[in-house]
């Protein structure tokens, strides 16, 4: 979900070195490490600390709440989480299944899209395309003004079959409605599109004045296989 712009004096318009944000990182740190039996995705640096509280205003006991959550999550879905290697989606990539705006909406929101009929359920799985999610998640999550501002997808449905259904099982969707929420537009996405975002901003098959949605997708794809290193060094087969 969406913020306005920090409040001035609030920590989330401070830089990370500020005192206030170290001396808040360090408090949640002190949780972290008082955790009896807890085993982190990632080291409790400085920066990996910092996400979750731009992310909840820096109200302590909701940065916690989210940071265990993530924890959980990430050790209960091992078919997702587990191994983060872009090579094994690339195929889903390079078929433009996804893409990143090159521009934040209004709000400072990153804004994806992700096309269902680009996914073969014949080549990938649910876990597949969640995973390419995941990834995403985890290198934009890197940016200071997507902490503060969070996220926005647009889901294209058009192509959907019962092949795509069949392939989101109850256990599935369980684990993915845990940590996504999905709001859907009419047939007429267009119009509904451009009520929510500026035309500046969306690709031409949306109705926008940017580039192809094909060149977005590329575009990306080329910056994940780039983070390859960083992405294996936060897998947890990477850590085991």
């Amino acid at each position: 979900m969406s913020r306005g712009p920090p409040v001035a004096g609030h920590p989330n318009d401070l830089p990370d070195h500020a005192p206030r944000v170290r001396s808040a990182i360090a408090e949640l740190r002190q949780r972290a490490e008082a955790e009896p039996g807890q085993r982190w995705p990632q080291p409790l640096s400085d920066s990996f600390l910092v996400r979750f509280l731009r992310a909840r205003d820096f109200h302590l006991d909701l940065a916690w709440r989210l940071l265990k959550n993530y924890q959980k999550w990430r050790i209960e879905c091992p078919e997702i989480s587990g191994d983060l290697n872009p090579s094994s989606v690339l195929g889903l990539l390079q078929a433009g299944y996804h893409g990143l705006l090159r521009s934040r909406d209004p709000h400072g929101s990153r804004v994806l899209i992700y096309r269902i009929g680009q996914w073969d359920p014949s080549l990938f799985t649910a876990y597949d395309v969640f995973r390419v999610s995941l990834i995403t998640s985890e290198l934009i999550v890197k940016e200071i003004e997507t902490q503060r501002n969070g996220v926005k997808a647009i889901f294209d449905l058009q192509g959907w079959r019962f092949a795509h259904a069949f392939q989101i099982s109850p256990a599935v969707a369980k684990k993915i409605a845990a940590v996504l929420t999905v709001y859907m537009h009419g047939s007429n996405y267009m119009q509904s599109l451009t009520e929510h975002f500026p035309v500046s901003i969306l690709p031409q098959e949306y109705g926008g004045e940017e580039v192809s949605i094909e060149e977005l997708a590329k575009e990306w794809t080329d910056f994940i296989m780039a983070s390859a290193d960083y992405l294996h060094s936060i897998s947890l087969v990477a850590q085991e």
